[in-house]
């Protein structure tokens, strides 16, 4: 059965979904905790990402309207517009969207208007659904076809000569293709957000909307393939016969430890540059944050003591850029405690050994953290408590970053933390990849870079955190907005002059920045 449109004989299908990118808000929209089973749960204000659009068809009398606008109120829902759809025969019939709080809610809500005498539900609607419908990107000519002359030239016989002079120089492909401008945006769908190993197919919304992104906020091409396999070798057989289609490679959604070996394996082997967003993108955007927080609280990169719950994928890319930024001691946990040494520790876990946690501290995570000025959560929901910041030292600055229920609900870490940070766009101080990856391959693209090396990482992070000047760093404004449009502009500059400095870049002559 469709998602999207529910006829009123029929059950509710609500999906769940995942909250999306939006404005930063306030610390007055948090939400009120409860408990359930023992278990903090949040239960948040009526959002946009839960709206339906409800169709009612009643009499064209008074106090009908009133009634539904007045159980839709005691439900719970907000009303977002009203839009009259037809008129007569003594009936009207209205779409009233509302914002809900989750799912169940919404069910709520419309179980609670088929109550109402005289009120019918014709149909539902979920917003999200319909925004989805036939997918949100399409390919555009860049020139006009109109002409017998025009199709000669872009088609055969012209196109042969271009051909040609591709085959002569390969690197004509660059500026005579679309290479020059596109990004592939590659999943396995193992690890997508919030949601796990849901397939390929189920990934590819996650995949389009990453592609909206690409364009939206630097007029970066992109586009999402969705592999049908997860071994390690398959996938790294499939981007690498791709790769002449494309300028660069985003990776996205591939579990990990896999992610890691497949992105160092194509970088190595690619002429364009391999970026696996969920690591390096992560890590730039909470370094720009974490800078900024340090100067709101007086404090230096070198002396604090961080800790990192999360010893993946993510975790890892987060404590190579936070060394690259001078941090001082870092220690990072996974769910037995510190990361030390000990017999049959991955790759990954042995890296992490080798370069955090220098005087080898041991013990649970609410054992570590007694002391620490740094909290950075890229794990699971629900793990750090309100005692844990309360053993933290002065002014704790806590980034909570698990999607989509953080580390610690913040209106409970709110009275005990000076900065607080979560992975979402409902709360202040969202750290956001999209700050990131559009801009980091505008500046890529801009200069042809070969691969993405850690000067420009760190330019990325160091232009994100420049945007908001010093003196305007405020304790729930550490992160410029999504929607700051000089975001990707600043990180483009910033990457592509990485690039010419540390000698990876292909052009040296930069191109204005535009939008296509």
């Amino acid at each position: 059965m469709s998602h999207v449109v529910e006829n009123a004989s029929d059950g509710f299908p609500f999906p769940r979904v995942c909250l999306g990118a939006g404005l930063l808000g306030s610390f007055s929209r948090f939400a009120t905790p409860f408990k359930t089973t023992g278990a903090t749960t949040l239960m948040y204000e009526p959002a946009p990402t839960y709206a339906v659009t409800i169709r009612l068809r009643y009499p064209n009398i008074a106090g009908v309207a009133e009634r539904i606008t007045e159980s839709i109120g005691q439900a719970g829902g907000s009303i977002g517009g009203v839009d009259i759809v037809k008129v007569g025969d003594g009936m009207v019939s209205r779409d009233y969207t509302v914002s809900a709080k989750d799912v169940e809610h919404g069910t709520e809500i419309v179980d609670q208007l088929r109550q109402l005498d005289d009120v019918s539900v014709v149909n539902v609607s979920d917003r999200v659904f319909l925004m989805h419908l036939g997918g949100k990107i399409e390919v555009t000519p860049t020139k006009p076809v109109k002409t017998r002359d025009d199709l000669s030239m872009a088609y055969t016989p012209g196109v042969a000569r271009v051909c040609r002079s591709i085959a002569d120089d390969p690197d004509a492909s660059f500026s005579l293709t679309i290479r020059q401008n596109t990004v592939a945006v590659i999943s396995d769908g193992s690890a997508v957000l919030g949601l796990g190993n849901i397939g390929p197919r189920a990934a590819m919304p996650v995949m389009e909307g990453k592609a909206m992104l690409f364009k939206e906020f630097a007029g970066v091409d992109a586009f999402p393939i969705c592999l049908d396999t997860q071994d390690t070798e398959k996938v790294i057989e499939a981007v690498r016969h791709l790769a002449p289609t494309f300028g660069g490679i985003n990776l996205e959604d591939i579990s990990a430890p896999r992610c890691i070996e497949i992105e160092e394996r194509l970088d190595a082997e690619l002429e364009i540059p391999v970026f696996h967003d969920d690591q390096h993108g992560t890590a730039i955007v909470v370094l720009a944050g974490l800078q900024n927080a340090l100067k709101r609280v007086g404090k230096s990169i070198a002396k604090v003591r961080i800790v990192i719950n999360g010893a993946g994928s993510a975790g890892t890319a987060i404590v190579k850029m936070l060394n690259l930024a001078g941090a001082g001691e870092v220690i990072v946990c996974d769910r037995e405690g510190a990361v030390v040494p000990a017999d049959g520790l991955d790759k990954v876990k042995r890296w992490v050994v080798d370069n955090t946690n220098p005087n080898r501290v041991t013990g649970k995570l609410g054992e570590v953290i007694a002391g620490a000025d740094v909290f950075i959560g890229v794990s699971a929901a629900n793990v750090l408590t309100v005692q844990d910041i309360q053993a933290m030292a002065d002014q704790p600055i806590v980034f909570a970053l698990a999607n989509p229920d953080p580390e610690i609900d913040p209106r409970l870490a709110a009275p005990h933390v000076r900065i607080m940070a979560t992975g979402r766009s409902d709360f202040p101080n969202q750290i956001n990849n999209v700050l990131c990856f559009p801009g980091l391959f505008r500046g890529v693209l801009k200069v042809r870079a070969s691969t993405i090396n850690n000067q420009m990482k760190l330019a990325a992070a160091q232009a994100i955190a420049g945007v908001i000047p010093e003196q305007d760093i405020l304790d729930d404004y550490i992160i410029p907005s999504v929607f700051d449009r000089r975001v990707a502009r600043a990180v483009s500059d910033a990457v592509s002059t990485a690039a010419i400095e540390s000698g990876v870049a292909r052009r040296t002559s930069k191109q204005p920045y535009r939008i296509h």
